[in-house]
């Protein structure tokens, strides 16, 4: 059978089946529940503990500054360099997943940078903070796009930007409850000739560790590796999601060279800028309010960050109301330059701030699984573990500058908070290059013939 392409208002392409059998889609809705039940969870815990790893440097900066003199330039360098790092090895990382099974590499990833993670602890001037995250950030390339990658695998597209959505929870939870976790780990300060911030590091990797080992043992490769499939259910998840060894022979540049996926990384660029320089600041911005406990500032910390959670929960549900994820994205980004706005215009009134940090990052974490989705439509096989690990790779280096760019204007400025008056221009061109993707995605359309198949750039083959 040919793939038929299902278009909606973004003018994505949908694989489908041939035939609509009630039988069958009752029979993949069940396979769909039961996949999510298994991996999900799994899934979830593995970005959890990720975030919190390479997010609690965050907490740690003030104590950094005073006990190891890292100043706040090179402290956004050093948590900007863990991206730098991330990027280079991310689509080796998922290349290399594609061959060996998601099991065994994404258990690799979180048991290495579990361990060093909690490395993290012996920090002790400028160089040391820049190796370690380097470090961390190679250890954990990979992580992300790979499970990007098992969502094309198990998941059909209609239901990935939902898919997406929930395993992006994690993430955001992971701010939510990693800031007041490590708020209190940082008050065993002095307890065993340890500071506070050695006791968070120390104490926050190894649950890192165990997450792999239970990937390694519970996680399948593919729907027929999981025992508690039936082989017509495993079948129907491979119909709608597609084998990815059926497009092994699709050359990896069409996932290099695809326009929609490049100006959907280039999206994804903006946003990680606009996500990571506020996650690593927001401490230092709450203790700049007045508030000196640290205990409070992760709480403080947390409950913003509820904002994240919101958005990926709600915004992905908000394509039905939409013609299809690109005007969404730009109604996102629209909501992300008014709240940077009524940031700066709340000077003086903390309270206030907080909420619009919060709304903020309800809109721009919110529009990930969108982005996301948009590249999925295009990518199978291979050709999807290179081209998400693209798109991952390039939204890298826009969490790299984040932290750069605030870390140079809290030094300017002498002002934590001082970065987010610049996310307004970012946000202007990011609707900008939305619009360029628009453009892409209609003209990908034009070129797909009327009879079906995959976009001439999509790198999705016709089933034989």
């Amino acid at each position: 059978m040919r793939t038929i392409n299902i278009r909606n208002g973004s003018g994505r392409p949908h694989p489908a089946p041939a035939a609509a059998d009630p039988a069958a889609g009752a029979l993949h809705r069940i396979a769909t529940k039961k996949a999510m039940v298994k991996l999900l969870p799994l899934m979830m815990l593995a970005l959890l503990m990720s975030y919190i790893d390479r997010t609690n440097v965050g907490l740690a900066k003030e104590a950094l500054q005073a006990d190891v003199g890292i100043s706040a330039a090179a402290f956004g360098l050093g948590a900007g360099v863990f991206f730098l790092s991330y990027a280079a090895f991310e689509i080796p990382s998922n290349i290399i997943l594609h061959k060996v099974g998601p099991r065994v590499w994404l258990a690799r990833i979180a048991v290495t940078w579990g361990l060093i993670s909690s490395a993290m602890m012996f920090v002790n001037n400028e160089t040391t903070f820049y190796i370690l995250r380097f470090l961390l950030g190679a250890a954990e390339a990979g992580l992300v796009p790979g499970l990007m990658y098992m969502v094309t695998t198990w998941f059909a597209q209609k239901d990935r930007a939902r898919i997406v959505g929930l395993v992006l929870v994690a993430g955001s939870v992971g701010a939510v409850i990693g800031n007041p976790l490590g708020g209190v780990l940082m008050l065993m300060d002095g307890i065993g000739g340890l500071h506070g911030w050695q006791w968070m590091f120390l104490l926050e990797g190894p649950p890192a560790v165990i997450a792999g080992i239970l990937m390694y043992v519970r996680f399948p490769d593919r729907p027929h590796d999981a025992a508690w499939l039936s082989r017509a259910e495993a079948d129907e998840l491979v119909r709608h999601a597609g084998d990815p060894r059926t497009a092994a022979h699709v050359p990896m540049r069409r996932a290099f060279s695809n326009t929609v996926v490049l100006w959907a990384s280039a999206v994804f660029f903006m946003v990680q800028l606009s996500v990571w320089g506020p996650v690593f600041f927001l401490p230092s911005v709450i203790a700049q309010m007045g508030v000196h406990s640290t205990a409070t500032v992760g709480l403080l910390a947390g409950g913003v960050n509820l904002g994240a959670v919101a958005g990926v929960v709600l915004v992905p549900r908000m394509t039905r109301f939409f013609s299809g994820e690109l005007p969404l994205i730009a109604l996102c980004w629209v909501g992300v330059s008014v709240a940077c706005c009524l940031f700066v215009a709340f000077g003086g009134f903390p309270a206030a701030q907080l909420v619009v940090i919060g709304v903020a990052g309800f809109f721009v974490v919110g529009m990930q699984p969108l982005i996301w989705s948009v590249a999925m439509a295009r990518l199978t096989g291979k050709t999807a573990a290179a081209g998400l690990a693209l798109l991952s790779t390039i939204g890298l280096f826009g969490g790299f500058f984040g932290p750069s760019v605030f870390g140079i204007a809290e030094q300017a400025t002498g002002s934590a908070a001082a970065g987010f008056g610049l996310l307004v221009p970012v946000s202007l061109v990011s609707l900008a290059v939305v619009a360029v993707l628009g453009r892409a995605i209609r003209a990908e359309a034009g070129r797909t013939a009327p009879t079906g198949g995959a976009p001439a750039d999509s790198g999705v083959p016709a089933d034989a």
